[in-house]
């Protein structure tokens, strides 16, 4: 579920916030880089939950109708088609994914249950919904196909939600995009046979992921000064006012990247900063960036600096 460059990003995130200088005290700082990358599965744990919860308030509302003392024919025989599609059934039946919630401690509906509310009732007036209960039969695949367009038009971007979830952990905005995107994928996937752990995917792709945000966190922290003094060396006719201290700190890790992680690829580096300015920094800095890290990668490779292995890493 988490990306390398979503990885970036959080390391970039604490190391700004840090803005200290080096120091072999860092533990508290590498602990709370883990604990925003492991809070990140709270958020996909807490829209899944939302989805259940969605399901359930259908049914509460169905029944309740039913039992109207002047119930139209319409009301005493509603179409269940919603409340029994079958990829919310196997989302609120899979007893692993609960076991995540209670372990995780994923209760806030029980207390925000106005956001559930305001989602159903999105929901209910939606094309997408009138299109689905059209007929009363079903199969899995449109359960599946209406399920992600829910998902995907009517819960991703709800603004009431964004704003909850922005007052609930302020560093989960940067990490909406990545968990809804790996919902919709896992959503996409999943079959009428898929087992229960379907819906529970990892947090990291594997241990050198974790790995791999740890020393780079520790590397560029424990040699601050040092690529400082190289970005310098680098910008004598800069002001060092000019330059945001976002693009410091996203040039310093990209030299401990180039300097320290012989397995991945220069360029792939630079793209990754390149494109990370964008969307933190400004306008101009990825011209910036790009323009530093490409002098210091020639001058590693001409003073033979560039510790590289493997084809087409240079």
């Amino acid at each position: 579920m988490l990306s390398r460059r979503h990885i970036r990003v959080k390391v970039m995130q604490v190391l700004y916030a840090f803005n200290g200088s080096e120091s072999d005290d860092f533990s508290k700082d590498q602990k709370f880089l883990l604990y925003s990358i492991d809070n990140m599965y709270n958020l996909y744990l807490l829209l899944i939950s939302l989805m259940i919860e969605v399901q359930k308030r259908a049914e509460s509302h169905l029944e309740k109708t039913t039992k109207k003392h002047l119930a139209t024919a319409e009301e005493k025989n509603p179409n269940r088609k919603f409340i029994n599609n079958e990829v919310l059934i196997m989302l609120r039946d899979n007893e692993q994914l609960q076991a995540k919630f209670d372990a995780h401690n994923i209760k806030n509906w029980d207390l925000d249950s106005e956001y559930v509310d305001i989602i159903y009732k999105e929901i209910l007036v939606s094309d997408i919904y009138k299109e689905y209960l059209k007929t009363t039969t079903t199969n899995f695949n449109e359960d599946r196909n209406f399920i992600v367009e829910v998902f995907k038009e009517i819960i991703a971007p709800n603004d009431k939600l964004y704003e909850y979830l922005e007052d609930k952990h302020l560093t989960w905005l940067d990490d909406l995009p990545t968990v809804n995107t790996s919902i919709l994928k896992l959503l996409r996937k999943v079959k009428k046979d898929s087992n229960a752990f379907h819906f529970l995917p990892k947090l990291y792709k594997d241990i050198e992921d974790k790995e791999f945000a740890i020393k780079l966190f520790r590397k560029t922290l424990l040699n601050q000064n040092t690529f400082t003094k190289e970005i310098e060396n680098k910008t004598t006719n800069w002001d060092s006012d000019r330059i945001a201290n976002i693009d410091l700190m996203l040039l310093k890790m990209g030299i401990c990247e180039i300097q320290n992680f012989p397995s991945i690829p220069t360029k792939v580096t630079i793209n990754e900063y390149l494109e990370i300015s964008k969307e933190y920094s400004t306008p101009k800095s990825r011209i910036f960036i790009n323009g530093i890290l490409d002098k210091l990668v020639k001058e590693y490779q001409i003073e033979g600096k560039l510790n590289k292995v493997g084809r087409g890493l240079m």
